[in-house]
């Protein structure tokens, strides 16, 4: 995610529970106390945090020891033990949108979706059950979600309307093919096109608003996870990726798989994310 006030980028390691940030002073990172699937930067200044069954708020100018502190605003799917918080972002009106995933083998299909705001809270949208929550995005209106399933292969799209958290008119916005990918984390830019990083193909592909392949980015690591704009002309496209799923042979092939990674794209703007409203 970009911070571009604090003239930061920062990310997430999920399964080592930390936050990292890289700014004037260098890239550090923060211990919270568990897994940290999504966050948004809020209008105070501080984070939201969606930690594996919870939603917390913390303080960047806050840390202790090296420790992030957080503070609790509400429960996650406790009840369902093989959950937990993946991919989300705010939509357009501020709102935080996010999806859970079920980490038994083969991520059976129990994970929904659902958006938190300050005024009402934790409301489930209306959409199929999913294996692996991914893809949240929403169009430059904010009428538009984006969303998957990534073990299905499909980006769906459907109308949002922030306000009352509905959605309707589900349907498939691009299909992956088996030897294309899964689609994992996406964005949308000025112009209404859909960045996603397709985990297992080395690859970022932007989609245009009918859904349609517009060019394809590759990426020299196998597993690109997600992506953002920034710089000063939001054209500085930065591509996060894991070491999941690769053998001792491609890690050795590959030892910054994992790492972080730039791509100037001079011809395209992305757009900011709303900061989550956190007050009254």
């Amino acid at each position: 995610m970009s911070w571009p006030e604090r003239g930061a980028l920062l990310w997430t390691d999920i399964h080592a529970c930390r936050l990292w940030i890289k700014d004037a002073a260098g890239a550090r990172a923060w211990a919270v106390p568990d897994r940290l699937g999504s966050f948004a930067i809020c209008e105070s200044g501080k984070l939201l945090l969606g930690l594996a069954k919870g939603l917390y708020i913390a303080d960047i100018d806050d840390p202790w020891d090296g420790v992030l502190p957080v503070t609790w605003i509400g429960d996650v799917e406790r009840d369902m033990p093989s959950t937990r918080i993946n991919d989300g972002r705010t939509d357009r009106s501020g709102r935080f949108v996010f999806g859970t995933m079920n980490e038994e083998d083969g991520h059976p299909a129990t994970g929904s979706f659902y958006q938190w705001s300050t005024t009402a809270g934790l409301r489930r949208l209306d959409l199929p059950r999913a294996g692996i929550a991914n893809s949240i995005c929403f169009s430059p209106d904010g009428n538009t979600m984006y969303f998957c399933d990534s073990p299905r292969g499909r980006i769906m799209q459907c109308r949002y309307d922030s306000a009352s958290a509905a959605v309707s008119d589900v349907v498939e916005f691009a299909m992956l093919e088996s030897s294309a990918g899964q689609p994992d984390g996406s964005i949308v830019d000025a112009d209404g096109c859909l960045w996603n990083a397709a985990w297992g193909a080395a690859l970022v592909r932007r989609y245009r608003p009918d859904g349609t392949i517009d060019r394809e980015i590759a990426v020299p690591a196998k597993n690109p996870t997600c992506l953002v704009f920034a710089g000063a002309a939001l054209n500085e496209l930065y591509i996060t990726t894991a070491r999941q799923d690769m053998s001792p042979l491609e890690l050795e092939r590959v030892p910054h798989a994992g790492g972080i990674y730039r791509a100037d794209v001079n011809d395209v703007a992305g757009l900011r994310d709303a900061p989550f409203r956190d007050g009254h």
